[in-house]
């Protein structure tokens, strides 16, 4: 795979040391076992994938690059380059503007822009009606652009099967940026609506099978179709696909329950299933797979705890802390700081959008176990900054430093 060039401090010697050796023990990446770093009285199990995906050290060389080179030019960002508060403000620190908020509120006005400026598309991708707006004013949209290849892969999958006059439905979240963007360019090309789960699945899967009536969709689907959308028509052929970072699993429990909806509703053979349902299994994204496997292999060890690491609004991680809390107490926080002490951590509900204070969240035991892992957009020395704050409370430097020697 392309190895990317971005700024050394997003690095870490012990992670990238502990990849390597993995990658080459295991390249044809079929083990899932954690990594554990005996330090006596802790013991810390690293997920066997984590941090930076293709993507988003795609999106950072560009934007990185793309500051080197416009020096004296006004440089803008669409919305954040990644969900991950210390990325982003290390580009506004470098005089780096973003245009929207995460919800797409207009931070600046596009009107105030000129094709002097230097727009960057950020790793989720934005509409094309952006993409026309930008155009309009004369800013090329191809020279600095992030989207994620992956993401590009769902919306050239969603234009494959529109030219088979399927619709797209798409399993994502409403407000994200990348959901709004493969909505906008599958929308552009068929009928196209959202789903954010599988209970929203089901609640489709009654105006297809016809047992609610035709005008309750739009008011169960307000804000999620797309212009001219007629139920009784475009849910005759239908095709799922992703916001890639959604849990991979439920992803395919919506297609699978959504295939033997039409199934049902059509009495169809299994030979005849493609004339209803489009097969788009291969726009799950491999590193979304790849993490959330390691999270199952991870929470295979009996564990104390979990620490999941990465930026709040980071769709991504969000599922990560939804599987591990489904084992053991899980702590979310996007920076090293959270963790105030041997005893208390500042951590994140995701569930309820807000941050709490836990106290005593490592047990007094010998030796304590705690799991780790981070988001796509989570740099390495970001993990490893959090494993030597734990480390330093069980071990003195002297020590510490001996034990992650050998480790690298």
């Amino acid at each position: 795979m392309k190895q990317f060039t971005i700024p050394f401090t997003y690095r870490s010697p012990l992670i990238s040391s502990i990849k390597e050796k993995r990658k080459q023990d295991d390249k044809m990446k079929k083990d899932f076992t954690p990594t554990l770093l005996d330090l006596g009285p802790v013991q810390i199990y690293l997920a066997r994938h984590f941090g930076f995906c293709y993507g988003v050290e795609n999106a950072i060389e560009i934007a990185f690059k793309t500051i080197e080179e416009n020096r004296g030019k006004r440089i803008f960002l669409l919305s954040e380059m990644i969900h991950n508060p210390s990325v982003n403000k290390d580009l506004l620190e470098r005089g780096v503007q973003f245009l929207q908020d995460t919800n797409g509120n207009i931070l600046v006005p596009f009107e105030t822009l000129t094709k002097n400026d230097v727009v960057i598309i950020p790793a989720f991708g934005t509409t094309i009606e952006i993409e026309n707006k930008l155009t309009a004013i004369g800013i090329s949209i191809e020279k600095y652009n992030t989207t994620c290849p992956f993401v590009e892969k769902v919306w050239n999958r969603s234009e494959q099967i529109a030219r088979k006059n399927y619709t797209v439905v798409v399993h994502g979240k409403p407000a994200h940026e990348e959901t709004r963007a493969t909505f906008s360019h599958a929308a552009h090309n068929t009928p196209t609506i959202i789903v954010n789960d599988i209970q929203e699945a089901t609640l489709l899967s009654k105006f297809i099978k016809g047992e609610l009536p035709v005008n309750d969709f739009y008011s169960s689907f307000e804000n999620k179709y797309s212009i001219g959308f007629d139920p009784e028509k475009d849910l005759q052929r239908i095709g799922v696909v992703n916001q890639t970072t959604m849990l991979a699993t439920e992803t395919q429990a919506i297609a699978d329950f959504l295939k033997n909806t039409m199934v049902e509703k059509y009495q169809l053979a299994e030979s005849m299933i493609h004339e209803r349902f489009a097969d788009t299994r291969d726009t799950l994204c491999y590193a979304t797979n790849d993490n959330q496997t390691s999270v199952h292999g991870l929470l295979a060890e009996p564990a104390d705890l979990a620490i999941v690491v990465g930026g709040y609004n980071s769709s991504n991680t969000s599922h990560l802390v939804e599987l591990c809390e489904e084992i053991l107490p899980t702590y979310y926080i996007d920076h090293v700081d959270r963790i105030l002490n041997n005893t208390t951590i500042s951590h994140f509900d995701f569930h309820h959008k807000k941050e709490m204070i836990t106290d005593n969240f490592i047990p007094k035991k010998n030796p304590v176990k705690i799991l780790i892992t981070s988001g796509a957009s989570c740099p390495d020395a970001l993990v490893e900054k959090v494993i030597d704050k734990l480390a330093g409370y069980y071990l003195s430097e002297e020590d510490y430093i001996k034990k992650k020697d050998s480790f690298l």
